[in-house]
């Protein structure tokens, strides 16, 4: 029996499939730019087959539908569809009304439809991705896992913006959090691998990629965390601009005659680090290259990042009371030596203290990059959205769980 994960963006389709009992990885691969010129499809067996090759894939249903094909084909996945017992959904935004994973109706379709506004770059590729594997895989229980879900244990302190009540009343315009299933997945083995309970440890977990998002987790349970009522609230990522004074806003719109939507393009698509830097790209490792050829501006974008992401690891150790470890995740996370470096740097009276010489290890040799003088442990661990979302699949159809609200 076999768990299929799909995560649908905007433009492509990240799939694995996991063998149930084992959890165990049997294919895996990702399709790009769907109903761009030049789809590509990457397809791996992990015993074997692995291959890319460009497709014309106009839609998200062609797409899954090509991957079906791919994992029961006898020279590919060779996997027979009518194995595939479940599939796990990565969904984006669940607003106020699911907190948990849960089997997919009509009510849940619902809410993720109701959330469109919300996670308008999400939401809906996450439900034509829903609708096109109901119509190819009709056998098969389909479970959504939402990424705002492990953030709805946060407080009412936490989650309320100083607006007038009856905005959070009738409109739910609150912070939600993103990224929760990462977040989730790794304070999970951070604990494990401190070879301590969760329910002992205060932490922050930061998720470094192309999008960001820093969480507090207390306990095991997200406390604060930094995106918000959108994606777009927290630290500077790749293209979105994080925090900055919402007086912007109309700044833009009355003094500069922009108008809302393009406002809007712009401190999602052509801010952060991509907008600081001037070098046209929003790819850490381009900057960092940038950075060797002396490159002021990129090193300026880098510090501006590195600073945002130090405020909110000083902020959440307050507001947890302490600290026990810092997680660094995802692709700038796990792999930005030099970000990592200049966001511990100056954070040695919190008792944070990195280790050089084990920032700089290739990730596989150290799991721990702290000093040995450091009160509190800094880790890095890959995150794997797919496997979490796996794990909670196989633990929704395990109970028979339907969505509670």
């Amino acid at each position: 029996m076999y768990i299929l994960v799909i995560n649908c963006g905007s433009s492509s389709i990240k799939y694995t499939l996991f063998e149930q009992k084992k959890h165990t990885v049997v294919a895996k691969g990702i399709v790009e730019r769907i109903g761009e010129p030049g789809t590509t499809i990457h397809f791996q067996k992990i015993d074997g087959v692995e291959f890319s090759k460009q497709v014309q894939l106009d839609r998200i249903q062609d797409a899954i539908g090509y991957i079906a094909r791919l994992i029961r084909d006898p020279e590919a996945g060779g996997v027979d569809a009518k194995l595939i017992t479940s599939i796990g959904h990565r969904v984006v935004h669940g607003g106020e009304t699911i907190h948990q994973p849960c089997l997919i109706d009509d009510r849940v379709k619902q809410v993720i439809r109701s959330c469109f506004d919300l996670a308008p770059l999400h939401n809906p590729p996450n439900l034509e991705g829903i609708i096109a594997c109901e119509m190819l895989f009709p056998w098969t229980k389909q479970v959504a896992v939402f990424d705002t879900a492990f953030h709805a244990s946060l407080s009412a302190h936490a989650f309320l913006y100083a607006l007038p009540y009856e905005l959070y009343l009738n409109k739910k315009i609150r912070k939600y959090g993103f990224h929760g299933t990462s977040h989730q997945y790794v304070s999970r083995l951070a604990a494990k691998k401190l070879g301590q309970p969760i329910t002992s440890l205060r932490m922050v977990t930061c998720h470094l990629g192309n999008g960001c998002s820093i969480t507090a987790v207390s306990n095991g349970v997200s406390v604060d965390t930094s995106m918000g009522l959108t994606p777009l609230e927290g630290v500077p990522m790749g293209t979105r601009c994080g925090d900055l004074d919402p007086a912007i806003v109309f700044h833009l719109i009355r003094r500069e005659g922009m108008a809302a939507v393009q406002v809007e393009e712009l401190m999602n698509r052509e801010s952060g680090l991509r907008g600081l830097s001037g070098v046209g790209s929003s790819d850490m490792r381009d900057l960092e290259a940038a950075i060797k050829l002396g490159n002021h501006q990129a090193e300026i974008a880098v510090n501006v990042f590195a600073y945002r992401v130090k405020k909110y690891i000083g902020a959440y150790a307050f507001a947890l009371g302490g600290l026990d470890a810092v997680v660094f995740t995802a692709v700038i996370g796990e792999n930005s030596a030099l970000a990592r470096q200049f966001i511990c740097d100056g954070l040695e009276p919190m008792g944070i203290i990195l280790s050089p010489e084990r920032n700089a290890a290739p990730l596989e040799t150290y799991g721990e990059i702290q000093s040995d003088k450091s009160k509190v442990k800094l880790l890095i661990i890959p995150t794997n959205e797919e496997s979490e979302i796996a794990h909670q699949t196989f633990q929704v159809i395990g109970n028979h769980q339907e969505c509670h609200t």
